[in-house]
Parts: C-alpha cells; structure tokens; sequence
C-alpha cells in the first residue's frame, strides 16, 4: 500500500523523465487524473490516456520534449504538502512559483486546480504539487 498517492506519481514521473523515457504508466485514481489533466492543459505532457484495465485502471502519460535540444518540458516536480504536514494556501496567500513562470496545482472546494484558477474562483486550499 502507497501512504502518499500524489508523492508517487510526481517520482514516476521525475524518474521517467530523469530515463529519457517517452512514456510512463502510473495506477489511475480520479486525483491523479486531474492532475495529469492540468499539466496536459499547460503544455507539460504531450497527451495522456486512461486506461480501464483491472480493478483500479492506469494512466499513460507522453512526455514533453524539446525537439532540437532533447530538454523535457518539466525542469522540476515538487511535493508541497505532505501526509505529515499539510500546507494550505488562502485566497490571499496563493503561491507564486517561479515569479510567475511555474505552476503550484491546488486542490480546492471546487476541484483540482492552478494557484492562477483558483485566484480568479476566489478559493483557497490544499497546495499539492510545484511544476516548472
């Protein structure tokens, strides 16, 4: 059993990227699969599939890269909040990754979403994840 679900994804997918790899299946749960969405929307993954084999099901993700230097699209993951410590984010005190530039992937009372979305919903909440 996994204690950390999204810790897991973020490594299989900083390990996959850190191969070379093209490709990487990750075990599906609807948070993963948000969160594949997000960095599907914001240019981070070339495409991604869900797959319903067996009882849980699987994620495919394609990985970015840059096609002349062989640079992937993710320079960095990190894990913000964490099982043993939760770090939460109002609407007043979004973070701002990178000046701007990243993207900090928050789960809200409205779903899954970017600090930028939520600022604009006007939410605040659980701060999942840092992408750049």
């Amino acid at each position: 059993m996994n204690t950390d679900p999204i810790a897991d994804y973020l490594t299989r997918v900083r390990n996959a990227i850190a191969s070379k790899h093209r490709v990487v299946e990750i075990p599906a749960s609807n948070l993963k699969k948000e969160l594949t969405k997000i960095l599907f929307d914001k240019g981070y993954i070339l495409n991604y599939k869900f797959e319903d084999n067996g009882p849980q099901g699987t994620i495919k993700i394609a990985l970015k890269y840059h096609p002349i230097t062989k640079t992937p699209a993710i320079k960095k993951l990190t894990r913000v909040s964490k099982p043993g410590l939760r770090k939460y984010a109002g609407k007043d005190t979004m973070p701002r990754v990178l000046n701007g530039l990243g993207i900090a992937i928050m789960s809200t009372s409205k779903g899954v979403m970017t600090e930028k979305e939520a600022k604009v919903q006007n939410v605040g909440g659980e701060v999942l994840c840092h992408v750049y």
